[in-house]
């Protein structure tokens, strides 16, 4: 990887896509603007197309047109999954200017953006790509006389709005899946980090991807996002992010034609530590990353340590050791290891979780202040919490920052009691050494993951998602395509 000079320098001359992307051209819109700002230094990065109604209206009256008209639902499954490996293609070719616009828009460190990110959302398009022509269909056994076919049919028009915080691997979790299926889609990213998607709506068409088939409007939840979920030619809505947006979009699917809404929302992972964990500085330092990683912006962070009372405070020890020496630094710098919070209203809000934290009566152990605020940029200490009691704040609420709260327990069943009090239920992870506890306590928490000796874990053969309020459906894995497909039954009577 190039070196941290070498990032800046092309931090200075970024030349990025800043219109909406529809039937397979740039679109300027209605002339309507927002800027991105980057949370590196605070500086502008783009004016980029604000999409409304009728942006949105534009985008999926051409991903109709194609869906009913176009050859992508027609193309044999091989075909279409030629067209996503080529896609796969052109995101490696390019897959430095694409770190390079994540870390510039969102924050984060670029050696993540380089070595994760992009390998994350690169494998998903290969990983459909590959899977496209390998589905098969039903022909269950019936009477002699008749011949029954059970045809997986793609779902139509995906609306997919998708978050910021890692812009093009969920994008990736939705577009890929459902351009495989056979639909069409129009993508609208978060208004904090549009850059990087128009990107990959350009390099979808340079890789053959027909008009109207991938389709990319820029804009705010409350204009183009409403837009999308309340449109009546939109088939399935696909949306990752709060709690509180998903509620939204089931409402606009009431309110306009009934479509299926596939959320996958917010999370307050518990991540337990039993005494028998087979290797405690390995769980601890673990803890520590799974908090610290993408600045915490993330849904799974394991934000709730809890930890058995008798070892409770060798652990935080370790945890808070390990975040004090932890490289908070310019996000184009590979040395460092966590960047910058996604913008200054968001580290205000974490600012606010602390100070209720410490109000409320938890230990502040190491951190819970800005730093490096010469920059300009968004930074935020790494920060522990211990002596937190489960009513408060810091136990409950999602913060969605580098803020991790330790709960002590005296028992297991104190342990699931406490992992399962939460109106979440995203992930978990459970440290033990045995097997049987390993089992019975995955099998009694209430979320979607369970991570047993380790945490973040997994790969695209393995499905991704919530219970509880956390959402539905699945994302990765076979089991995404159920979301955009829709089962045909054919009866012939012979």
């Amino acid at each position: 990887m190039i070196g941290h000079q070498e990032w800046a320098g092309r931090a200075m001359r970024p030349v990025f896509a800043t219109q909406h992307h529809i039937d397979g051209a740039d679109e300027p819109g209605g002339g309507a603007v927002f800027t991105v700002v980057s949370p590196r230094d605070g500086r502008v990065l783009a004016e980029v197309a604000d999409a409304g109604a009728a942006e949105v209206d534009l985008a999926v009256a051409a991903a109709r047109r194609a869906f009913v008209r176009g050859p992508w639902p027609r193309l044999a499954p091989a075909e279409r999954g030629r067209a996503l490996l080529r896609l796969a293609d052109l995101m490696e070719e390019h897959r430095e200017s694409l770190a390079l616009t994540i870390s510039l828009e969102m924050g984060k460190p670029i050696k993540d953006a380089y070595e994760i990110e992009l390998r994350a959302a690169i494998s998903t398009f290969r990983w459909y790509g590959q899977l496209a022509d390998k589905l098969t269909d039903e022909s269950p056994h019936t009477a002699l006389d008749a011949l029954a076919l059970v045809t997986r049919e793609p779902a139509g028009v995906v609306g997919a709005v998708v978050p910021w915080n890692f812009p093009l691997t969920i994008a990736a979790w939705k577009v890929a899946p459902a351009l495989a299926a056979g639909c069409t889609v129009v993508l609208k990213p978060s208004e904090r980090s549009p850059l990087s998607a128009l990107a990959l709506a350009r390099l979808a068409t340079e890789a053959g991807l027909p008009p109207g088939a991938f389709n990319v409007v820029a804009g705010d939840g409350p204009a183009a996002g409403r837009a999308l979920g309340l449109h009546p030619d939109v088939d399935v809505l696909a949306f990752t992010g709060s709690t509180a947006v998903g509620r939204h979009f089931l409402r606009y699917s009431a309110d306009s034609n009934l479509k299926r809404v596939w959320l996958e929302l917010g999370g307050k992972s518990p991540n337990i530590i039993l005494p028998d964990a087979p290797d405690l500085d390995r769980a601890a330092a673990t803890a520590a990353w799974g908090i610290f990683f993408n600045q915490g912006e993330m849904c799974t962070a394991p934000s709730r340590l809890l930890v058995h009372s008798s070892i409770a405070e060798r652990v935080t020890e370790a945890v808070v050791a390990r975040a004090r020496e932890l490289r908070v630094g310019d996000p184009l710098d590979p040395a460092t290891e966590m960047g910058a919070l996604v913008g200054e209203a968001h580290l205000e809000g974490v600012l606010g979780h602390v100070e209720t934290g410490v109000g409320q009566g938890a230990r502040l152990r190491t951190g819970g202040s800005r730093t490096l605020a010469d920059t300009g940029g968004s930074y935020l200490e790494p920060t522990v919490f211990d002596r937190v009691a489960p009513g408060m704040r810091l136990a409950r609420e999602e913060i969605f920052g580098p803020v991790l709260s330790v709960l002590a327990f005296d028992d297991l069943d104190e342990a699931v009691a406490l992992a399962n009090a939460t109106e979440y239920g995203l992930a978990a992870g459970l440290w033990t050494a045995d097997l049987s506890t390993a089992h019975q306590v995955s099998r009694a928490l209430r979320a979607g993951t369970v991570w047993v000796n380790c945490y973040e874990e997994g790969d695209l053969t393995v499905p991704f998602g919530g219970m509880k309020q956390s959402g539905n459906g699945r994302d990765k894995s076979a089991h995404a395509l159920e979301k955009y497909t829709e089962l045909k039954t054919t009866w012939i009577q012979l």
